[in-house]
């Protein structure tokens, strides 16, 4: 049996709303698969029933790994941590009065990571190394991209297996978003990371990713391996910018 993440028939929203409609994907291990669509489409809305933050509403998510099926729907957040799943929400949300180091040795802290929590905030800053620089800084002074290094360096003290990023290119320059893709892109490659991430910034996500999903008010509307993504971006961009024009629900992502 092949190592992965399986969401069957998700179904998740706010209230009596309803952002996700029978949502079905996988992220095999080793894979970085790229989650496309614009804002309120409910890309976020995903990673946090995969992550425990919000209770879907009906389907299942799962995790099949090294012989073993661990249901994950509703499951809490701090459980889903200690089986290895990190998020990098969208936004960062440090600790923003609290020093770089101390972000990261709070995103170490949890039972899988912190008997290793030397070793791994020692490959963090090789990694990083500006994040070393500023260690005692406070994580509110930051310029964006570096903020955006650093929630990713939090997710990675935990050592997850997988990792859900949430719209990494918010709000960044364009040259700075590219540092950051690559960045992804590299540790996937040297660590072995299995990545699921949301993102609106299509080409970039197209480019580094081996397979998207394309999600448009709340169903995927499309699955595509990296030569026919990148064959169909023009008209992936047209789906998700049309969809974009209609109405959403006035709920987060």
């Amino acid at each position: 049996m092949a190592n992965k993440l399986a969401v069957e028939g998700l179904t998740a929203g706010y209230g009596a709303v309803t952002v996700l409609r029978n949502v079905s994907l996988e992220v095999r291990e080793g894979e970085l698969v790229a989650l496309l669509g614009t804002n309120g489409n409910g890309k976020t809305t995903l990673l946090n029933a995969i992550v425990g933050l919000l209770k879907p509403q009906g389907g299942s998510v799962r995790l099949e790994w090294n012989g073993t099926t661990i249901p994950l729907t509703g499951i809490a957040t701090e459980a889903a941590v200690e089986l290895g799943i990190a998020l990098v929400p969208e936004g960062r949300r440090l600790f923003p009065h609290l020093t770089v180091k101390e972000n990261l040795v709070l995103g170490g802290a949890c039972r899988r990571a912190s008997p290793r929590l030397r070793t791994n905030l020692d490959f963090v800053f090789a990694t990083f190394p500006l994040l070393k620089e500023r260690s005692r800084q406070r994580a509110g002074t930051l310029s964006g991209g570096q903020q955006q290094l650093l929630a990713i360096a939090r997710a990675l003290m935990a050592e997850p297996r997988l990792m859900l990023i949430d719209e990494p290119s918010i709000g960044l320059a364009p040259v700075v978003v590219d540092q950051i893709l690559t960045t992804i892109a590299t540790l996937r490659a040297e660590r072995g990371l299995t990545v699921l991430m949301a993102e609106q910034s299509i080409v970039d996500a197209i480019a580094m990713a081996d397979r998207c999903y394309v999600l448009t008010h709340g169903r995927i509307s499309g699955a595509y391996g990296h030569a026919e993504a990148e064959a169909s971006a023009d008209a992936i961009s047209s789906t998700l910018l049309g969809g974009a024009n209609e109405a959403v629900p006035l709920q987060p992502e």
